[in-house]
């Protein structure tokens, strides 16, 4: 493990999908509830745009529609929708709500390499909205888009289950960054972990608590760090070790932060804002109010210029 860039401010997102997929009112009471934990973003896919459990090709909310919806009964925290629409239906609507938000808009990318390359490379011209593009959140997972991703997302996913891998990955995408021109600070990288809360809390109590992950049962641990399952990376426990392991990897150097996926949506995500997140601004490692508006500033990310391009390198 050799990544140690430095620590800097930890970034915390998650997931709000939901089970009744057309809830609408439940999507946004599920943001709200992030945002009083402070969280940097929430993320909301639309089904077909999310790998793990919340991709599982059933018909989901139009994630562009709900996160507007949610801008207005939220004021700091950042709205990313996963989407498979049309590019340029998505940049109309993610400019819609860049404004409507004041500022708190991303877009979520996991793509496979190839499709992924063309989207991210496509440039976006500053409309006068308040950031001037919506941040980019991109699944780097697959080894395949890193190159890419290093050149042109701002905040990268990794699907991993140990500090070495998550250190592999940062090491990867900031040495593409150098080679491409570009300053490896400007790229965020969140480890990205389904969590299941369970029921106490240090550990989840005996059985899964979630059907989701039924057929993985032998795979049992609770709190020891996160396991791999046909989901991603699943992490068992309760919301102590889950500060735990946050703050470890975190003061480690090996990411910026981490994107939780709660495999209870409603449940978990409680438990995380209201134990984990309490835990970890009680211990001073995470922020209890928001510093600024835009999801630029949370991120520590600066508004970029004219279009979302990297001159250096090569294609």
């Amino acid at each position: 493990m050799t990544s140690s860039p430095g620590r800097g401010l930890l970034h915390l997102a998650a997931a709000v999908d939901q089970r009744e997929a057309r809830d609408v009112d439940r999507h946004v009471e599920a943001v709200r509830l992030a945002e009083r934990g402070a969280l940097d973003f929430v993320t909301l896919g639309d089904h077909s745009a999310w790998p793990g459990p919340h991709g599982s090709g059933a018909l989901g909310p139009d994630a562009l529609a709900v996160l507007q919806r949610a801008a207005p009964a939220t004021r700091r925290i950042g709205l990313v929708p996963g989407t498979s629409a049309e590019p340029s239906r998505v940049r109309a609507a993610l400019e819609t709500l860049d404004r409507v938000s004041g500022g708190r808009a991303g877009w979520y990318l996991g793509l496979p390499a190839t499709e992924g390359e063309t989207r991210l490379r496509e440039g976006w011209e500053d409309s006068g909205s308040p950031q001037g593009h919506p941040v980019r959140v991109v699944d780097a997972t697959d080894t395949g888009t890193r190159t890419n991703v290093a050149r042109h997302a701002d905040v990268a996913l990794a699907r991993v289950t140990s500090p070495a891998q998550a250190a592999a990955v940062r090491d990867e995408l900031r040495d593409a960054a150098r080679e491409s021109g570009r300053e490896p600070d400007a790229l965020r990288l969140l480890a990205s972990l389904v969590v299941d809360l369970g029921d106490g809390e240090h550990a989840a109590e005996p059985g899964w608590g979630s059907a989701l992950f039924e057929r993985s049962r032998e795979l049992g641990g609770g709190g020891s760090g996160p396991r791999q399952t046909a989901h991603g990376p699943f992490y068992r426990g309760g919301p102590i070790d889950l500060a735990e392991l946050i703050a470890h990897w975190h003061t480690a150097g090996v990411v910026d932060g981490f994107h939780l996926r709660p495999a209870e949506p409603r449940r978990d995500l409680e438990r995380l804002v209201n134990g984990t997140v309490a835990l970890l601004q009680h211990r001073g490692l995470f922020r209890t109010f928001y510093p600024g508006s835009t999801l630029r500033e949370h991120l520590g990310l600066p508004r970029p210029a004219h279009r979302h391009v990297v001159t250096g390198g090569t294609s």
